[in-house]
């Protein structure tokens, strides 16, 4: 990536150059030397061992002193397994986010929460034109959406009540709940029937059921939903389609190893 082209799009040029580096790096099996690391960059050697050894400061990269190269760093090792246990979970889900798709005929999804916020880190989407519109990759907040409050009833308690404090319960619809203690009963009846309801919360003619995949401490790492158009799912529709997300998501607690509290199973 050239200089401008950093410029242009606000990222940090010292930031894209390491990062460029780890990946020749993470592409070579022998490791690379200074100069080869220089030229497959395009940066000048000085730049390049200046930022070889502010990563070696962190771990991400280390000197291999008798080969004369550097290798990949056990801080890169971590970053790269927190990334993995995410494609785990994306690997163990995808056969009951199928099943869900095909049961139900609308989108399925595979949400975890990162920054306060409910990330899709899978999807199998419906074979209907008109279908959802959160996307992988994509956020959802976590107090009007069905996988954020799934992810949230059943979150370490005390870390539950730090983001709840926190969080700014912005009103998304007219649908969405603004107020604390409304909030709190929702996920208490989300605690108790096992799945979360987003009616129209999120987004005007869209609706969503999502149930959590649990730890073997009984904490939700992960929710799966099923979403589509109010049009398609009615209010009679919910439950049903609740229970039957909920079903995927205790078969997938087992495969993970997890357990769901009595209230969720």
């Amino acid at each position: 990536m050239t200089d401008t082209k950093a410029k242009s799009t606000g990222q940090v040029r010292s930031l894209t150059r390491a990062l460029s580096l780890l990946r020749h790096l993470a592409a070579s099996a022998e490791g690379m030397s200074l100069t080869e690391l220089s030229e497959a960059a395009g940066l000048p050697p000085s730049t390049t061992h200046r930022l070889l050894t502010t990563l070696e400061s962190e771990r991400f990269v280390r000197p291999d002193q008798q080969g004369g190269v550097w290798r990949i760093g056990v801080a890169a090792f971590f970053v790269g397994s927190a990334f993995a246990r995410s494609r785990d979970k994306l690997s163990l889900t995808r056969p009951y986010l199928r099943r869900l798709m095909e049961m139900s005929g609308e989108t399925s999804n595979l949400f975890v929460e990162s920054d306060g916020e409910a990330i899709c880190i899978g999807q199998i989407e419906s074979r209907h034109a008109m279908r959802a519109i959160t996307g992988v990759g994509g956020r959802v907040l976590m107090h009007s959406s069905g996988a954020g409050k799934a992810l949230l009833a059943f979150m370490e308690p005390m870390r539950r009540k730090r983001m709840l404090a926190a969080m700014p319960l912005a009103r998304i619809t007219d649908m969405t709940i603004t107020d604390r203690g409304a909030l709190s009963a929702a996920l208490g009846e989300v605690q108790s029937v096992g799945f979360a309801v987003d009616d129209e919360e999120h987004a005007i003619g869209l609706r969503c059921v999502a149930a959590s995949i649990f730890n073997e401490y009984g904490e939700a790492v992960a929710a799966i939903s099923v979403s589509g158009p109010s049009a398609r799912i009615p209010s009679e529709r919910l439950n049903s389609l609740g229970r039957m997300t909920a079903q995927a998501a205790n078969e997938a607690t087992r495969d993970f190893g997890g357990e769901a509290p009595v209230a969720a199973q």
